[in-house]
């Protein structure tokens, strides 16, 4: 199976990456497996990640440029004293070099550091160490802290390094939370990067370019490229190596607004078929994050996790169920798919944590079009909900049925922040609770918004954060992550929505019920 291609050394000097080493990792070059086997020792390219925590296990992940055994030592001790090690999986050809392995019988409530190597396959040598930490999930009322976002590397806004990178995440870095919830458009793998890009102020914008990112993703070494390519910024890898993850996915991994069962009419494209496209994303989506697949409900992506007594974080999968953008917005339309929205409910209503927080990559009162049809759950039409609206009303309907309390909704895809209030006595559809819904993002993408709020549950935008112009660039300010802190003694929720250096723009706390 063919590999990633190498990083061109040209781009990398003009972007000033040579000192950060990037290029020292060593990128996997040429296509057969032959090309892998080099002189030296294995090196981990792309740093270290952890993700899917639980109580006392958690997912960890890593990269080598050649085939090797991945091996990590784990311990509460920071100095690695009385670390254990745990054989990790082989890094081959077949996962583009990418490995990861759950760590098991960890204590609860913990920070865990590890260390991860990649030893040769004769087990003689061993690369340089990359080492990471992350929080086990805990048992009782602690405090948690949890950061949101999604859209990276959107339009047309790649790595600078004139402005030091991805800067959000170091932002979301220096707040320490426990977790962070990617909610969707890790990459963007219909957003082809140049290497400058004119400014309306006269400015010039830089991007760092791979051969990947110079086109659209079909080939699934491409889609392997989109999502290597944000672990090429220091902001991204010290991010990872100190924050766990639950991560899903939106529509640019694949491509822009797809569905199941699409043809793309696109001449960028040579495959036209999304569900082709769909399954080699689908795949490098789950080499390169730190996902267990055992822990989705399908195997695919939708799944849940329980964080002390206080938080359970449901994680929806909005794309690979939905209907066709152009079907009829007054129909019966999907999003969530019968057996996963009746999941949601289910997991809601038996769930004993204070806060169920409901992670979505889809917006609900906010109107997403796809040109003239619909690409998200709002159809925009006044009335009783249709199309896609009508799952979320019977899950609405469901969970004020069952009396399940302190929902709140967090998602990001609309790349501006808001705080949206829904409550039937101003909606058309009344057959629901009264619920919260978090916006925050893009993360590094262009900035957008705000978008029109569909009258059916009854919306209001109580805080919105918008840039004057559409498209504006990392540069402008209008960079965005959202934070939540519940306090362990009282219950109590607080929301913070942040811009990409970490300054708070709107703040409210919510009371258990």
């Amino acid at each position: 199976m063919s590999q990633l291609p190498p990083l061109h050394r040209r781009r990398l000097l003009k972007a000033g990456l040579v000192g950060t080493g990037v290029l020292a990792a060593g990128a996997l070059t040429g296509g057969t497996a032959a090309a892998l086997v080099r002189s030296g020792r294995p090196v981990l390219t792309h740093g270290v990640q952890s993700g899917d925590v639980s109580r006392n296990s958690a997912i960890v992940w890593t990269r080598a440029d050649r085939p090797s055994r991945m091996l990590v030592e784990i311990s509460t001790d920071p100095s690695f004293r009385r670390a254990r090690t745990v054989r990790g999986p082989l890094l081959t050809p077949e996962t583009g070099g990418t490995g990861k392995v759950r760590l098991r019988g960890l204590p609860a409530g913990t920070e865990v550091h590890y260390r991860v190597t990649a030893e040769d396959l004769d087990g003689r040598v061993a690369g340089a160490p990359v080492t990471g930490r992350f929080r086990t999930a805990p048992e009782g009322r602690d405090d948690v802290r949890l950061v949101w976002s999604g859209d990276v590397a959107g339009q047309g806004w790649g790595i600078n390094p004139d402005i030091g990178g991805m800067t959000a995440f170091a932002a979301m870095a220096e707040r320490r939370p426990d977790l962070f919830l990617h909610c969707g458009d890790t990459v963007y793998a219909d957003g082809p990067l140049t290497e400058t890009v004119v400014l309306p102020d006269g400015r010039t914008w830089r991007n760092l370019v791979t051969p990947e990112k110079s086109k659209v993703a079909e080939t699934l070494d491409e889609y392997r490229g989109q999502f290597a390519y944000s672990l090429l910024d220091d902001n991204v890898r010290a991010f990872n190596a100190a924050v766990p993850s639950y991560v899903q996915w939106d529509d640019h991994e694949v491509t822009n607004n797809w569905y199941p069962g699409e043809i793309l009419d696109l001449p960028q494209y040579t495959e036209k078929r999304v569900d082709v496209l769909a399954a080699r994303a689908f795949r490098a989506f789950h080499e390169w994050h730190p996902i267990d697949a055992k822990a989705a409900v399908d195997g695919r992506v939708y799944r849940s996790f329980r964080y002390g007594e206080h938080v359970e974080v449901f994680v929806l999968d909005m794309r690979s169920y939905k209907d066709r953008n152009d079907a009829d917005p007054a129909g019966r339309g999907t999003v969530l798919g019968a057996r996963q929205a009746s999941w949601l409910v289910r997991g809601l209503a038996r769930s004993t944590a204070t806060w169920k927080i409901v992670q979505a990559d889809l917006p609900i009162g906010v109107v997403v079009p796809d040109g003239d049809h619909i690409e998200g759950v709002a159809n925009g039409l006044p009335g009783a909900p249709g199309g896609r609206e009508n799952e979320l009303a019977w899950v609405l309907s469901e969970l004020a049925r069952r009396r399940v309390r302190n929902v709140v909704w967090l998602t990001a895809d609309v790349h501006y922040t808001a705080a949206h209030h829904y409550a039937p006595e101003r909606a058309t559809f009344t057959d629901f609770e009264p619920f919260w819904e978090f916006v925050s993002g893009p993360l590094h993408a262009g900035a957008f918004g705000p978008n029109d709020l569909d009258p059916t549950f009854g919306p209001k935008a109580v805080f919105v954060h918008t840039p004057p112009q559409p498209g504006a660039s990392p540069m402008e300010g209008y960079q965005h992550f959202g934070e939540l802190n519940v306090d362990g003694a009282s219950g109590e929720l607080t929301v913070d929505l942040r811009d990409g250096t970490g300054a708070a723009l709107w703040s409210t706390t919510l009371r258990p019920e």
